[in-house]
């Protein structure tokens, strides 16, 4: 099952692209029109070194988030011996799923008001995040982008719910990789590609066929974690 959650998970990320413009796009374009001017050589490529330190540490703070849930979850069934504890997770994160792809399909959007929980973390993390600003070398980027990644979001509270039923740290940590990675083609694009890619993942059949797949993966754990039940 961990291969269907680690596919969803990226899509998720991919097709999340709307609300990665919206949550994290404005923060991006911020920290880009803040960085240093390079002293001599290719301006683009200089850029993109720090976009991408940037991503890296947001992407690692996703995989960190995922070991620890899939580790802490694991380490509780096996501390207190509930045979049926993963399978109550496996069925909340196939709800989840089945949420999601409702999400990506614009057919229904209530998954966003988890983003309310990850206020409270957020309210301590935000004040350290803007002592970074400006950025003024790679690893002040990657330092940067690990606080970023705590940033209150639907989706990555969504696709955690996964990584909490995967079983392990390991698995747990491979989901949320896969989401981040998801999400590096929208936060990466700029100008007229970000149009296009934003153009693309808001066209109602693409939005449809990937909310569908969503729903199908969640509806297939579910029925899985079910029949386990029995």
């Amino acid at each position: 099952m961990i291969e269907y959650n680690v596919t969803g998970a990226f899509l998720v990320g991919l097709m999340g692209a709307a609300h990665c413009f919206g949550m994290c796009g404005g923060l991006v374009g911020a920290f880009s029109s803040q960085l240093p001017n390079p002293k001599q050589g290719n301006h683009l490529a200089h850029q993109l070194t720090y976009l991408l330190s940037y991503n890296l540490g947001r992407i690692l703070s996703y995989t960190l988030a995922g070991a620890l849930v899939g580790g802490s979850s694991a380490m509780l069934g096996h501390l207190f011996e509930l045979d049926s504890y993963l399978l109550i997770l496996r069925i909340i994160a196939g709800v989840m799923m089945i949420a999601t792809g409702l999400y990506i399909a614009k057919i229904w959007v209530g998954i966003v008001q988890i983003e309310r929980l990850g206020q409270v973390l957020w309210r301590y993390l935000k004040p350290l995040a803007q002592r970074l600003v400006p950025i003024t070398s790679p690893l002040q980027a990657i330092t940067a982008g690990l606080i970023w990644g705590w940033l209150p979001c639907g989706l990555v509270y969504s696709t955690l719910t996964w990584s909490v039923a995967a079983g392990s740290a390991s698995q747990g940590a491979l989901i949320m990789l896969a989401f981040g990675l998801g999400t590096l083609p929208a936060l990466l694009s700029a100008g007229v590609a970000a149009k296009r890619l934003a153009n693309w993942v808001q066209q109602k059949t693409v939005r449809l066929l990937s909310g569908l797949l969503l729903i199908a993966f969640g509806a297939q754990t579910l029925y899985i974690a079910l029949s386990q039940l029995n």
